[in-house]
């Protein structure tokens, strides 16, 4: 099985490839993920891309509910984002992190929706079968963490580029961390 890849690996800077066909690889690779996510705690996996587990391809699956159901997205595209944002700070609003770069946080401002065009598996058959969806407040919020590592791109860089603050936390302590 595999295990999650940490920053600063070079697969989580690449875009990915994307998915053809469902095949015994892509199946195991789907398992995989599903394990994975379902197994962290620390922190709480709320989303998964192919790339944290060192696969460079278009696949990422989200739980935005713990203990909740998993949705796979392959192939996924973001066709429309709204204008409305979610502005977190302090007492509100998600401080995100990500599995891959464990204990770090950063109050991040996202759309409060997305729709999504994607393809997902039909259950009997694991055909692709095309999809559109929107996704509304936090489920949105890990749509857009996990299409960014489809392409490349991690929280820390929109920290940075929002003039945002990046904290590492040890216990229960929160320490700042300077870019």
């Amino acid at each position: 099985m595999s295990t999650i890849i940490t920053v600063p690996s070079p697969v989580l800077r690449q875009p990915t490839k994307q998915v053809g066909i469902i095949d015994t690889r892509i199946k195991s690779i789907l398992k995989d993920m599903e394990i994975i996510l379902k197994k962290a705690k620390d922190p709480q996996g709320v989303g998964l891309a192919a790339p944290q587990i060192g696969e460079s391809l278009s696949i990422f699956m989200i739980r935005p509910e713990p203990n909740g159901q998993i949705t796979i997205f392959i192939n996924p595209q973001i066709i429309k984002y709204s204008q409305r944002t979610i502005n977190p700070h302090r007492k509100h609003g998600v401080y995100e992190g990500c599995l891959s770069l464990p204990h770090h946080y950063a109050p991040i401002r996202r759309s409060s929706s997305v729709a999504i065009k994607y393809q997902k598996l039909e259950p009997r058959t694991y055909n692709l079968v095309p999809a559109q969806e929107t996704f509304f407040g936090f489920a949105a919020h890990v749509i857009q963490h996990e299409m960014d590592h489809l392409n490349g791109i991690l929280f820390i860089d929109r920290a940075l580029e929002q003039n945002s603050k990046l904290y590492k936390v040890e216990g229960k302590e929160w320490h700042e961390i300077t870019f």
